[in-house]
């Protein structure tokens, strides 16, 4: 098993995780964080952190897909261990759905 992040994290980017993970496993994009599936080790610190509720085991129904989606942009993205602001928009934009089609980019975040 491994932890993802989902679209509640897109145009919301808090960081409060990145600084509980124990394997730095976290990557930055431009508006949103995922986690390496192969370097998370399951321990669950980070779920509890992300007040967007982007963090969810990937044993739950219908995450399969955002497993490949976090694998593949861990594999674009700088590591990130330093928690930061999350977006202006954050709050705002906090439990709005239909994120993914919206907001998203594919552009790397800076890392640190």
């Amino acid at each position: 098993m491994t932890y993802i992040v989902n679209d509640n994290c897109i145009a919301c980017k808090y960081t409060d995780c990145v600084e509980v993970c124990p394997v730095d496993c976290f990557y930055e994009g431009e508006n949103m964080l995922v986690i390496h599936p192969d370097e998370c080790i399951d321990c669950g610190v980070c779920e509890p952190e992300c007040p967007a509720d982007a963090i969810r085991p990937d044993t739950e129904p219908e995450m399969e897909k955002w497993v490949e989606f976090n694998r593949k942009y861990s594999e674009m993205w700088p590591v990130i261990i330093t928690k930061k602001d999350q977006l202006p928009d954050a709050e705002e934009r906090d439990g709005e759905t239909g994120k993914l089609e919206k907001y998203f980019s594919e552009a790397p975040g800076e890392g640190g």
